[in-house]
């Protein structure tokens, strides 16, 4: 994707432009409104003069003010300026986090074989846990297709027992009790093909009547009920159809009784199980966390793979690493602002693989040239967020996100999967999870979960869409007018100073030429 294109989805566009876009509540990104067009060239991007009257955008946002700063030298590793620009924000700003730390090396470099040989291991782990993770999502679906089915059939017997409540036994409703007798013919006597069946009876042995006085019996408490009404049948039917149709109705009644029970088991056992394997569905989940985080780090940017300044004879690396210092300096039009560093260090290095002490295995001394730019901001808190949102985003965009398939499998359960969890937690007496308890007069009860089912089971590898925000408590919007007179005013803020401080002090103390 453009980053253009990605600044607009981000909020960051042109002041003139900002009522073409509204924020879209299910994605957490910015929308055209409706009758408006969505363009790149929206965007409030930094644009940069290579050549008079000639410009092309950096993929930044416009800054107050920035600085660049270009350091080169052949005996000297590079990891040390990058301490000193840390160490110096650490001691003028309150939060300095890293939002991008990404590489690429030249194919034939001996740093390309080191780390892509611990890709190697990590993608090896990987592909191992997730194959395990894909056979037993596999097997969750059987389990819940089962589960689903002996719920349907306990549904009969539950239909089947209320009608017992009933006093009168001809006013019994029987719709439930013929289900599961047409199961009990069909799967217990064999149906029409055994000669002991009452279908095979009425076929073979002529007992006529047989299948419909079955059939025709309404549900019985005990078996007094069941002696009592086929008595009651004496002065219609032959004693020796009425013999044989006790015997069938005893066989069923005490079926009945008893594979009920089973059911009820069996139940209680595949809810055991399903949370036994959900439970160790979540063990290979929080296994293969790290090794994702791992190969997501190794991962080369195939950006700068594709640059002219990386060639495939040559021992070389590109490095990108960048750093957001903030601090809050107060509220302006009802947003909270802060005084914003954006520091971007862009390496071109020759790697040398040094062993540093003995037993110790090799790793990579960069030697070569940074680039170092500074960019000035004051952006609200919400602007904050867009920007390491945008980034992240961007960082899936150049490597991909492993976590994605399984979020899409796991999420075609539906929520049964959740509920029968949730009623096994409560039979099996597994601990409950600590987000989901409350205490109401000393009991525990169940409270309303604040995450879905998958974005709580993948935790921070889950990518799907943003929460939506109650209408009630919607914020008010902020004053764009005031924040834009704060940030195009003429006094200097602390993170104007602070840049200025880190761009000459750098160069006093790299011994470069200072003025």
């Amino acid at each position: 994707m453009d980053r253009s294109e990605l600044l607009v989805k981000y909020g960051f566009v042109k002041p003139d432009a900002r009522k073409k876009y509204e924020l879209d509540s299910k994605t957490g990104m910015f929308k055209s409104v409706e009758g408006e067009e969505f363009s790149s060239k929206d965007a409030h991007e930094e644009v940069t003069e290579i050549l008079p009257k000639s410009h092309y955008p950096t993929g930044f946002p416009v800054p107050v003010k920035s600085y660049r700063l270009s350091y080169e030298i052949s005996d000297l590793s590079l990891e040390g300026p990058y301490f000193w620009v840390l160490d110096t924000l650490k001691d003028g700003f309150k939060n300095v986090d890293k939002v991008e730390d990404t590489f690429a090396a030249a194919e034939n470099s001996a740093f390309f074989g080191v780390s892509q040989q611990r890709l190697g291991a990590q993608q090896d782990r990987i592909s191992t846990f997730l194959a395990n993770i894909g056979r037993m999502i596999k097997e969750l679906f059987q389990m819940v297709r089962e589960l689903r089915i002996i719920d349907e059939r306990l549904g009969y017997y539950k239909s089947a027992e209320e009608q017992l409540d009933v006093k009168d036994l001809n006013k019994r409703e029987r719709r439930s009790e013929i289900t599961l007798k047409g199961l009990f013919v069909d799967l217990v006597q064999g149906g029409g093909k055994s000669p002991a069946s009452v279908y095979g009876m009425a076929q073979q042995l002529e007992f006529i009547t047989l299948p419909n006085l079955f059939f025709d019996a309404p549900p019985f408490k005990e078996g007094a009920e069941l002696e009592k009404y086929v008595n009651d049948l004496e002065k219609d039917f032959n004693r020796n159809v009425l013999r044989v149709l006790k015997r069938h109705l005893n066989q069923f009644y005490e079926w009945k009784k008893r594979t009920h029970k089973e059911h009820e088991d069996r139940r209680r056992f595949q809810l055991a199980y399903l949370l036994q394997h959900y439970e160790i569905i979540q063990m290979y989940v929080a296994w293969i966390k790290p090794h994702l985080k791992n190969t997501e780090k190794l991962q080369l940017k195939d950006k700068n793979m594709r640059s002219a300044d990386l060639v495939a004879s040559f021992e070389g690396s590109m490095l990108d690493i960048e750093l957001l210092a903030h601090t809050p300096t107060g509220e302006k039009g009802n947003a909270k602002v802060n005084e914003c560093l954006l520091c971007t260090f862009n390496y071109r290095t020759r790697v040398e693989m040094k062993v540093h002490q003995e037993g110790y295995n090799r790793g990579p001394v960069h030697v070569g040239r940074m680039e170092l730019n500074l960019r000035v901001y004051k952006w609200t808190d919400q602007e904050i967020k867009n920007y390491k949102a945008m980034k992240k985003k961007e960082i899936f965009y150049l490597m991909g996100d492993i976590s994605e398939t399984l979020q899409k499998a796991m999420t075609g359960l539906g929520k049964e999967l959740e509920i029968y969890l949730e009623e096994a937690k409560k039979n099996v007496g597994a601990e409950y999870d600590k987000e989901l308890l409350g205490e109401v007069d000393g009991k525990k009860e169940f409270k309303k979960k604040n995450k879905g089912f998958v974005e709580g089971f993948f935790g921070e590898f889950y990518t799907g869409g943003a929460k939506k925000k109650d209408p009630k408590k919607k914020p008010k919007d902020p004053d764009w007018g005031a924040i834009e007179k704060w940030r195009t005013g003429s006094k200097v803020g602390t993170g104007t100073a602070l840049a200025w401080v880190v761009f000459n002090n750098f160069k006093k103390a790299h011994r470069m030429i200072a003025w």
